[in-house]
């Protein structure tokens, strides 16, 4: 039977290329966005309206699919929102928006979905994360926190759930040619801020490791492996060999020398 796929933020980028190489294998594949009529012709799959920090949008979609299908096998969390800035600099309100978008988004995803699959006696959750999730990097903190909160909360959800015969996994992708950046929420540059040069030039640096950065069709792939596994890691890390290994360092090396590699990447004193 062709299992049915919900993917969050299917309009563009990652979400959208997991989307199409699904659907062109046969899986019958319904992607969300906020504005849905705008980009469905660019799209070969279905896509409903939602936003993941609206319930009520969450709640009628879902619907939708069930509805349609009678059942739902694969959830991929893929909406999320990026934002950059000194911590010090980034205010309140930017960072809860964040949070509602990457942390409680997803968990009401999660929310939504579980009594169905429960009914089922199975289904597969995948979180797509973030290396940067891994580590707290400079100028980039709030990021790091709320993928990186994802990724230990598929840890405990993936032990209260697996009585249920329901899996889940993250999977943290490394740069991606894709428009995040276009998206992010950037604290601004303040002029004589002790920030100023070095956060400026971070920025610059981060825009350019995205527009280098890989075809989010090896995102696709992997996510396709993911599903044909009927016993799927808790963690999957795809990226090139230096940012998967910059992980691994990480746990090998001391603290300090930890930070000062990064310190040094970023140009930090």
């Amino acid at each position: 039977m062709d299992k049915v796929v919900l993917i969050t933020g299917a309009s563009s980028g990652i979400g959208k290329a997991i989307g199409a190489y699904l659907h062109e294998r046969g899986f019958r594949v319904y992607g969300t966005s906020r504005n849905p009529s705008k980009i469905q012709s660019s799209v070969p799959f279905r896509l409903l309206a939602l936003d993941v920090t609206q319930i009520d949008t969450i709640e009628k979609a879902l619907s939708e699919v069930i509805q349609a299908e009678g059942r739902i096998d694969v959830l991929v969390n893929n909406a999320g929102m990026g934002i950059t800035g000194p911590l010090e600099e980034t205010p309140a309100a930017a960072v809860l928006k964040v949070y509602d978008t990457n942390v409680f988004g997803p968990m009401e995803m999660i929310r939504a979905v579980l009594p169905y699959m429960r009914k089922q006696q199975g289904g597969l959750v995948i979180n797509i994360t973030s290396i940067a999730g891994y580590m707290g990097l400079p100028f980039r903190g709030v990021y790091s926190a709320t993928k990186g909160s994802m990724e230990l909360l598929t840890e405990a959800y993936r032990m209260e759930l697996k009585p249920f015969g329901i899996a889940m996994t993250s999977v943290a992708p490394g740069d991606f040619a894709t428009n995040i950046a276009a998206g992010r929420y950037h604290a601004p540059v303040i002029k004589g801020s002790p920030y100023e040069k070095v956060y400026h030039d971070t920025l610059e640096m981060m825009n350019a490791h995205v527009d280098r950065g890989g075809d989010p069709k090896v995102m696709a792939e992997a996510i396709y492996r993911i599903i044909r596994n009927p016993n799927p890691k808790g963690h999957y890390r795809v990226g090139s060999f230096l940012q998967k290994f910059s992980v691994a360092l990480k746990r090998i090396l001391p603290d300090w020398m930890y930070e000062r590699m990064l310190m040094r990447h970023y140009k930090l004193k």
